[in-house]
């Protein structure tokens, strides 16, 4: 009796393929960049199925969102500070101030959530203290600092939205292209 390595191998692809979409979905949970991990398993799995689907077209596609996304989140502290009045100074102290605030997060003692919570507090704390330095006023600077917030947890259900239409793309693509 033969063993069948084809059918291992093929399992452990896939198996492989399912577990790194599932690790995008936490990160994209987590404002990381669970895009970019989706695109790379649909590099491995071009590679894996060459010359059948995903192929370099879906890549390139793949690659697009991705790069939507994270242009997207560039701005998205600047655009909810001034979609509420704050200036272009105040939104770029937000862009900063999420940077920021994202790096020093990794000292909070609660794993990946850190930064996360580090990204918001920066992104608000250093768009407040620009926005009340321009207008003295504490409860217009925390409406004009809150919109960066918002901003920023709107850019992690467009993270989260795109991992998984991403993740539904190529999990039909292959389903549908499998014979």
């Amino acid at each position: 009796m033969d063993f069948d390595w084809s059918a291992l191998s093929s399992a452990g692809i896939y198996s492989l393929a399912t577990l790194l979409c599932f690790i995008a979905f936490i990160l994209s949970c987590l404002s990381l960049s669970g895009t970019w991990v989706v695109l790379g398993t649909a590099g491995m799995l071009t590679w894996y199925r060459w010359p059948e689907f995903p192929g370099i077209g879906s890549l390139v596609v793949l690659l697009l969102l991705c790069i939507g996304v994270e242009v997207i989140e560039a701005f998205a502290g600047a655009w909810g500070v001034q979609k509420r009045g704050g200036s272009k100074a105040t939104g770029w102290a937000a862009v900063g101030g999420g940077f920021l605030g994202m790096i020093l997060g990794s000292f909070i003692p609660i794993p990946i959530l850190g930064n996360l919570i580090g990204m918001l507090v920066g992104s608000f704390g250093l768009a407040f203290l620009v926005e009340h330095n321009r207008i003295l006023k504490a409860n217009q600077a925390a409406h004009v600092a809150t919109g960066a917030v918002l901003a920023r947890l709107a850019v992690i259900f467009l993270k989260v939205g795109v991992t998984l239409l991403m993740t539904l793309f190529l999990t039909l693509g292959i389903v549908l292209t499998s014979k």
